[in-house]
């Protein structure tokens, strides 16, 4: 019987919601707004030698956008990257400088301990 009665306050709750200032009128706004932002971060720790970037700008429908990222093979990864309504998301990869791997004891000489 408890089952029964918090499910038709949950349905209340949620009935009532489009009401009180859940998505009433709020879908259609949506659908005219013109939605625009741009931000951007990036990382560079020496230590751990995590070094990435990111920016991105959307106007309207149109977002144009960057990133990049040093590869553990030490090679360094640019994606440009746009997205619109009519061409969809649309990317460019560019992998500058040489693969190459640290020189040092095998995986196969580290003592596993499980």
């Amino acid at each position: 019987m408890i089952k029964i009665i918090l499910l038709f306050a949950c349905l209340a709750v949620i009935t009532s919601a489009q009401y009180y200032g859940g998505y009433h009128g709020h879908h259609d706004d949506y659908h005219h707004s013109h939605p625009k932002y741009k931000f951007e971060y990036g990382v560079k720790d020496g230590h751990t030698k995590d070094h990435k970037s990111q920016w991105e700008h959307r106007d309207g429908d149109l977002v144009k956008g960057q990133y990049t990222l040093d590869e553990a093979d030490g090679t360094h990864r640019v994606v440009d990257y746009t997205s619109d309504h009519k061409a969809g998301f649309q990317a460019h990869v560019q992998r500058k400088g040489h693969a190459h791997h640290p020189h040092g004891e095998s995986y196969v000489k580290i003592d596993q301990h499980y």
